[in-house]
């Protein structure tokens, strides 16, 4: 049974060598190479239908899914709309100097039936009498001071759209942020996938192997049913690994503001990580480029620019003053010889006035005092920030540190498991170790693998989360 099987590996290898993605860890053993070409045999259908099914996929790439995400995502666009809002306050904001202008019309038609009766016996009828009333006006009325209070407020709709922008760039880099994490999640969840994939090869050799040692009887049926629960258990995993990375799908989805859950593509299963970020270029102007910061900053203007507001209310209010009125009264007959048939004027008016504030219940100096205790809390929100932000700085950076040296090491480890798993897998082979021996050196594989996508992720993550920090996501 070894020679026929030994036949066959030699007339397969000239299609392992072939594929150049499965490279090993070179050693002198020639029992151990060709253990490698069995693995990769045993693997290269799998990716070979990977390939072929990533084939029919379009594959999205990072840049694409942060275009959609700034033209569809729902937290932008929210964010975007009340910008406008702001800005559209801001742009009719310059009429508050300008004067008040109102037109007033109105036109009345009576019909009154009046009977006197005097006291020397004389008796009156004027029944039926029909009279119409035209009147217009037009007023005018233009404050000329108020405390300078027109100009804080104009101002103030001026800092609101500054503010309106600033918390759409906030919230762009917050989804670009999460749109990058999403992705990359994706990413590491298909390199998981291999990594089983990688597993389930080295578990159906230790099938084979354990039902071909059975058979012959060099070992009991016992490792042979150990090691086809242990494949059993990472092909569940397999599917598992799917469904998960189904999911990581839809929530990306939702982040590019995709409504259709079955859209099918695939994303790049490779994780690009910048290893020469410095903790000063990312503290350089920093207060100055942080989003939050700026959002906060921008807040206590506003506060401040309110305060102006208040201050000139304690200020008389000089306004000038102006009118046009026209009537015209025309009845069918006249009440009594007096009263006139047809009636009308005209005129225009015009004056200051001055409205001094005297007392209002103190209502002047409550809105006061509320502005202030608003500067000072705009202040405290100010620092607050500036200190969450320095923190959320200093531990991603150590977690930037770290996972760059956790890389190297677990790529180490990973090396040293997949050789340390090929020797035991040629050695059960040979009949001078136990499918437990097998079993763990798998196990040290699986987790090296693990750990060192991780590593590789989570780079990633606090790489995205320095740029977020600093704002430059956007550049």
């Amino acid at each position: 049974m070894k020679k026929r099987r030994s036949r066959n590996h030699r007339k397969q290898q000239p299609l392992h060598l072939t594929h150049k993605n499965q490279s090993l860890p070179e050693t002198g053993n020639g029992k151990l190479n060709k253990m490698k070409l069995n693995r990769k045999l045993l693997t290269g259908i799998f990716f070979l239908q990977l390939a072929v099914s990533a084939k029919a996929q379009q594959v999205l790439t990072l840049e694409q899914a942060i275009d959609l995400g700034l033209k569809n995502n729902f937290d932008i666009r929210l964010a975007r709309n009340d910008a406008e809002v702001a800005a559209n306050d801001n742009a009719y904001a310059i009429f508050a100097f300008a004067p008040r202008l109102n037109g007033t019309a109105s036109n009345i038609w009576t019909n009154t039936a009046t009977k006197q009766e005097f006291g020397n016996g004389t008796k009156r009828d004027t029944s039926g009498i029909k009279n119409r009333q035209l009147q217009a006006a037009v007023n005018l009325n233009w404050t000329l001071f108020d405390g300078l209070k027109m100009f804080a407020t104009r101002q103030r709709f001026q800092a609101i759209e500054i503010l309106g922008e600033l918390s759409v760039k906030n919230q762009v880099e917050n989804s670009i942020a999460n749109i990058i994490n999403s992705y990359y999640n994706i990413s590491q969840q298909k390199q998981q996938l291999r990594a089983l994939a990688e597993q389930m090869s080295i578990s159906d050799e230790r099938v084979k192997l354990s039902d071909a040692k059975f058979q012959t009887g060099l070992a009991p049926k016992t490792d042979w049913l150990q090691a086809k629960v242990d494949y059993n258990a990472q092909r569940a995993n397999w599917l598992r690994q799917q469904t998960a990375i189904e999911q990581s799908k839809a929530s990306l989805n939702q982040l590019l503001g995709i409504a259709d859950g079955n859209l099918n593509y695939d994303v790049n299963d490779s994780i690009p990580v910048n290893l020469a970020i410095s903790y000063g270029e990312i503290l350089e102007n920093l207060p100055n480029t942080n989003p939050q910061m700026q959002v906060a900053r921008q807040n206590l203007e506003i506060s401040r620019l309110v305060l102006k507001e208040r201050k000139g209310e304690f200020y008389p209010v000089i306004a000038f003053n102006s009118a046009y009125n026209f009537s015209q009264s025309n009845a069918s007959a006249a009440i009594n010889q007096f009263s006139p048939i047809f009636n009308q004027n005209r005129g225009f008016n015009y004056g200051f006035s001055a409205t001094v504030p005297i007392f209002n219940g103190l209502n002047a100096h409550r809105a006061l005092k509320q502005a202030k205790l608003d500067i000072a809390y705009q202040q405290l929100s100010v620092d607050n920030t500036q200190s969450q932000v320095n923190l959320l700085l200093t531990n991603a950076f150590k977690d930037y540190e770290y996972y760059k040296m956790a890389l190297t090491l677990e790529q180490e480890s990973v090396d040293l498991a997949r050789e340390n798993t090929m020797v035991a897998l040629e050695r059960f082979r040979q009949g001078v170790s136990t499918t437990l021996e097998v079993k763990e050196a798998q196990q040290s594989l699986e987790l090296a693998s693990y750990r060192l996508i991780q590593a590789r992720y989570n780079t990633k993550v606090a790489e995205t989360e320095l740029h977020r920090l600093k704002g430059s996501l956007l550049k």
